[in-house]
């Protein structure tokens, strides 16, 4: 089993926020996504993995809830024929107030200071 850091998820959602027109993959089931999930993500299960209809050039960030199924999901999407796909661990380690700071500037449309 492989383990993320609590801040590789943390500083993989500055890094995606950051990237015009990327991807953020949550794999995990329906029920857990919709219990809880990173804004803006979407909501692709493991077990649908295969049907995931995102272009194959894009920049793709995968997470789940400890970062097992994120890192299978990655390497089967490397599989088929993904180029820009990481797996950014588990939701766990994810800091909420990263979503605050996303909300402020977009509501003030600048970086604040706690984001800068």
């Amino acid at each position: 089993m492989f383990f993320f850091s609590k801040n590789h998820i943390n500083d993989a959602v500055e890094e995606w926020r950051h990237m015009a027109d990327a991807v953020l993959i949550d794999v995990r089931e329906a029920d857990e996504f919709r219990a809880g999930h990173i804004p803006s993500a979407i909501n692709v299960p493991l077990s649908e993995m295969d049907f995931v209809s995102i272009p194959k050039d894009k920049q793709v960030f995968v997470y789940c809830l400890r970062g097992t199924r994120s890192s299978r999901a990655a390497g089967k999407m490397k599989k088929m024929g993904y180029t820009k796909v990481k797996s950014i661990g588990g939701i766990v380690g994810y800091d909420i107030t990263i979503h605050w700071r996303m909300t402020a500037e977009q509501f003030l449309g600048k970086k604040t200071e706690a984001s800068a």
